[in-house]
């Protein structure tokens, strides 16, 4: 770093040094160990019986030791996901239930609001259609920070919700659902949209009932021609902030989509692994009455449920078990092509 000058670079190397500083701290670690143990074993050779019982004792501990320090480095020596440090568009949408899925909808994304704050994340919400109970039909917020897609692509897919709702009079658990996206945000290298290939229309804002929200056509919708991708954007008064919004949510949707492609392809070998990304498939159920969180992928449970929603360290716990399942799989399915 201290070769250039030029801002970019700098920024692009001290990113680089991030990554690499922990990889290499880990390999000293190892190779100190190996010559630890090496050394241990010349003492038991040796002629000094005191020298060689500390000698057995340190040996004992190293071959523990090493093994756990050796998958610890494959871990980090694995292919890293380049869109792990991009910010992300978070989609929130209300599913089966109701009001009480709007309800479920408002909570999860509150939940991600105040985890992202524990990180040092910033939350800016693009556009948001509120029910009429307080929760959410849908809500979609821009998160960015540090390897904010890297802690959350694994929040993709159908949550589930058992609880009594507040309208509920005789106590009955109801089941609801809302569906979480997790976009990672490309830059602008990582993919091409053609002006040839949008259609865009602009229309006239309005708000509940219809009651108009400004008397010009600032609304904008556009269409991605090849793939039928329609993302609308009202929330500004500015026609062209709405585009531009707007672009910002359609990039990262064709990028998914992309991604969701090829991890398709990848699917078939990894069947059943966590980062399917199949955003249909039910991943989480949050059952109040028992206090518990059940992630269906991993077969993990915690009893933590009121932390969790309200974006404490459960949700980092079960976001590192993800992690580390992914992890796993990903290092299995290299020893196994070897």
């Amino acid at each position: 770093m201290s070769q250039v000058s030029d801002a970019d670079d700098i920024v692009r190397l001290s990113k680089e040094h991030a990554e690499l500083k922990p990889v290499a701290e880990a390999a000293q670690i190892l190779t100190t160990a190996r010559d630890d143990l090496g050394a241990a074993e010349e003492m038991i050779a040796g002629d000094d019986p005191d020298m060689a019982e500390m000698a057995r004792e340190e040996l004992a501990e190293l071959k523990e030791k090493i093994p756990a320090l050796e998958h610890e480095l494959q871990l980090m020596l694995l292919p890293k996901d380049k869109a792990d440090n991009a910010p992300v568009i978070l989609e929130v949408r209300a599913g089966t239930g109701g009001d009480e899925a709007a309800l479920f909808a408002g909570d999860l994304f509150r939940m991600y609001q105040r985890y992202a704050s524990t990180r040092g994340w910033r939350v800016e919400v693009i556009s948001a259609t509120e029910s009429g109970v307080g929760g959410y039909k849908e809500i979609q917020a821009n998160v960015s920070g540090d390897n904010v897609f890297g802690r959350l692509k694994f929040e993709s897919g159908v949550h589930r919700v058992q609880r009594v709702p507040e309208t509920e009079t005789q106590g009955r658990i109801h089941t609801s659902a809302a569906t979480v996206a997790v976009l990672p945000e490309p830059e602008d290298v990582d993919i091409e949209i053609n002006e040839s290939d949008l259609r865009v229309d602009v229309f006239r804002a309005s708000g509940p009932g219809g009651q108009s929200v400004n008397t010009t056509d600032s609304a904008v919708r556009i269409t991605h021609i090849p793939t039928g991708v329609v993302v609308s954007q009202q929330d500004e008064k500015s026609q062209h902030k709405n585009r531009a919004k707007a672009m910002k949510v359609l990039r990262a949707r064709l990028y998914d989509a992309e991604r969701a492609r090829i991890d398709a392809e990848r699917s078939a070998e990894r069947k059943g692994q966590v980062g399917s990304g199949d955003r249909s498939e039910r991943i989480r159920t949050y059952n109040f009455p028992q206090s518990r969180v059940s992630d269906h992928r991993i077969n993990l449970t915690l009893y933590k449920l009121q932390d969790m929603i309200e974006g404490g360290p459960a949700v980092d716990e079960m976001i590192d078990a993800l992690i580390l399942q992914d992890q796993t799989d990903r290092l299995a399915d290299l020893e196994s092509n070897e």
